[in-house]
């Protein structure tokens, strides 16, 4: 996987769908949590939900796999791309986990894929949670498209930092190196480009859903975003909380698009409570 043994971004590694998969796999009992981490030069399940796994792991089994092509899970030769193969990859995950039912929480672009996840596999899914996502067409952002036409360089990471969060005391000289030398790892920048090639637009619409399938969504829908998000629009969460029947919505103030790093304890707490409803529910019908 080409790191560093000691590496916190390191989980354990299954095969699913057919392709070597880093996996961080925390906590014991209560009803599993699959996350599904965004689109972002150099990201990795850890680095997108380290703050929140521990809180959230506290209470049920938390798994978050590196999806196909990002972090340290395995490149496909053929370099194609997409949601439906994402998605079959988060099922595989699934699938050698033994695990039938999990609650759903995806980020931006992991968002578009959990949501297309729970229409297309409504039994697998029991509770969903939309951070900042994707799943409905818009036109692309100035922030979105920088960041999926990412080429390498500290300066460039730096820029990107300051778009993804609205408060900039979290964006220091340590982070943008981290993520920086995430982006350079050997085959990363040559998947990343592959992923996302221009015109980007085509990208967006490829991760959204089909608005009556939307429409048709029975799970009960956390949804969570940043109002100052430049990268994806809070109108694409007004949008989804429009659409799903049985939505909520929860926008943050002062808050860009790392609502997880932003507002770490209010994301977590936020989502511990929508879940435990669920666990509290299935106790008293037995």
């Amino acid at each position: 996987m080409n790191a560093t043994v000691n590496s916190p971004e390191i989980g354990r590694e299954i095969t699913a769908a057919g392709y070597r998969t880093n996996l961080h796999d925390h906590g014991e009992g209560g009803f599993p949590l699959m996350m599904i981490h965004g689109s972002g030069p150099g990201v990795t399940a850890w680095a997108n939900w380290r703050l929140v796994i521990p809180e959230l792991a506290k209470h049920r089994r938390v798994i978050a796999p590196d999806m196909l092509g990002f972090g340290y899970s395995e490149r496909p030769e053929d370099q194609i791309y997409n949601r439906e193969r994402w998605v079959k990859h988060a099922i595989g995950v699934l699938d050698e986990l033994g695990l039938e039912k999990v609650d759903l929480v995806g980020n931006s672009f992991g968002g578009g894929l959990a949501l297309a996840l729970a229409i297309e596999h409504p039994q697998r899914v029991r509770r969903l949670v939309l951070m900042g996502s994707v799943g409905v067409s818009f036109p692309i952002t100035k922030g979105l498209d920088e960041v999926w036409g990412y080429q390498p360089s500290l300066e460039t990471m730096r820029r990107l930092m300051d778009v993804f969060a609205f408060n900039k005391s979290l964006l220091t000289e340590e982070l943008a190196e981290m993520r920086y030398q995430a982006s350079i790892r050997p085959g990363f920048q040559e998947s990343f480009a592959a992923m996302f090639p221009a015109p980007r637009q085509r990208w967006v619409d490829n991760l959204a859903s089909n608005e009556e399938d939307i429409r048709a969504l029975p799970h009960e829908t956390l949804i969570l975003h940043g109002r100052e998000d430049e990268v994806i629009p809070l109108e694409a969460s007004l949008k989804l909380a429009e659409l799903i029947d049985r939505a909520q919505l929860h926008v943050f103030g002062r808050c860009g698009h790392w609502t997880q790093i932003e507002h770490a304890d209010r994301f977590a707490r936020l989502v511990n409570d929508f879940l435990n409803e669920a666990d509290q529910a299935a106790e008293g019908a037995k």
